[in-house]
């Protein structure tokens, strides 16, 4: 089984890619969905508990109380990361062995930190998905509760766009529409598929 590394900053349109990929039949393991889960089911409100105790309600945990204490003190960041990411990963062992399990011959990573996590070494192919940065900005700020300072500091912690084409093994252009997507995204699968 190949595994995909799917990455690409903040509105570049990783969540179309994905959706076109399980039209597709792929498995496709999203992890911001996963650390979505994580803070509602419970699990992430026990590990956060005693360093983020204002931002666990309950047995879940409120994300805009999270997101404040961060932009007050971005330090604490990599705090959060040291108990978020081993329980990501955790997810993301299950999902692989599911695949394989099943006999899948690929299995799809949608990891928007890929590099910035240095997760490139656990996947065996990275594609990236990119637009210009112009149409970057348009696409976030049009998202509800995005602001201008709210952007920039989720690309403060994003490795530049240009870097990581220069690392990635395929790119897909977004500057189209979602018909350019698609068949870029085929393409891409039949390169895949093919090697």
């Amino acid at each position: 089984m190949k595994i995909v590394g799917l990455t690409g900053s903040i509105a570049m349109g990783k969540s179309e890619v994905v959706k076109h990929l399980r039209h597709r039949g792929l498995a496709v393991f999203d992890a911001d969905q996963t650390v979505h889960d994580l803070y509602s089911d419970g699990t992430a409100a026990r590990a956060l508990r005693t360093s983020f105790p204002q931002a666990v309600q309950g047995k879940k945990i409120d994300r805009a109380i999270l997101s404040h204490l961060l932009q007050e003190d971005p330090a604490r960041l990599k705090a959060l990361e040291a108990l978020i990411h081993p329980l990501v990963h955790e997810r993301r062992a299950a999902f692989l062995a599911e695949a394989r399990e099943q006999g899948s011959v690929l299995a799809v990573l949608d990891i928007p930190l890929l590099f910035e996590t240095h997760a490139e070494g656990d996947v065996d192919v990275v594609v990236l998905i990119t637009a210009p940065e112009a149409l970057q900005r348009q696409r976030a700020l049009a998202r509800p509760g995005m602001t201008p300072e709210k952007l920039a500091l989720i690309l403060a912690r994003q490795m530049p766009d240009a870097e990581k084409r220069k690392r990635a093994h395929f790119v897909i252009d977004n500057s189209g529409d979602l018909a350019h997507l698609a068949a870029a995204t085929d393409a891409v699968l039949a390169a895949l598929t093919r090697s």
